[in-house]
């Protein structure tokens, strides 16, 4: 009889249920720097893990997290699978740059997601008066190399592959 190996896929979806609690948390006057929690965690481990995300898991976190804010649906969806789309098309050069770069890399990447976002809020008639809008990428490209270390560890530590 084979039995089947576990790969701790436990520890992905419980640091994607934390970058979820971390996304509606209240935050006061840090509101609108907002990090995209949910955005850093996926980045992470569509880089480190390829082969075990996908768009279509985006896609599906992406529309939980539309419901966990009550925002239009698939917008969130949208946002995270052109998120996930970047980092699997640049994973094999963002591995190999050292953190400072991936973060600038990732600034650019979470930037165009955010003029996306800014794009549907139009649409929707919704927009945003000023380009404090785009604080949340910048917050997010400046904690990627915490979030990477932790999550980098963790992923050592109990082995997930």
């Amino acid at each position: 009889m084979v039995g089947v190996r576990s790969h701790n896929g436990w520890v992905i979806w419980l640091t994607i249920a934390i970058g979820m609690l971390l996304s509606v948390i209240p935050m006061g006057f840090m509101e609108v720097g907002r990090p995209l929690w949910l955005a850093l965690i996926l980045s992470f481990w569509t880089m480190v893990l390829p082969h075990r995300f996908g768009l279509a898991r985006a896609w599906l976190l992406g529309l939980a997290e539309d419901v966990l804010y009550g925002s239009l649906l698939g917008q969130n969806a949208l946002i995270l699978t052109l998120i996930t789309f970047l980092v699997m098309t640049l994973h094999r050069r963002l591995r190999m740059f050292p953190l400072w770069q991936q973060s600038v890399v990732l600034l650019v990447v979470f930037g165009l997601a955010q003029l996306l976002q800014l794009w549907l809020y139009t649409l929707s008639g919704n927009r945003p008066p000023t380009l404090l809008f785009l604080l949340p990428a910048l917050v997010s490209a400046l904690l990627w190399p915490w979030v990477f270390t932790i999550l980098h560890g963790l992923s050592r530590r109990f082995h997930v592959h």
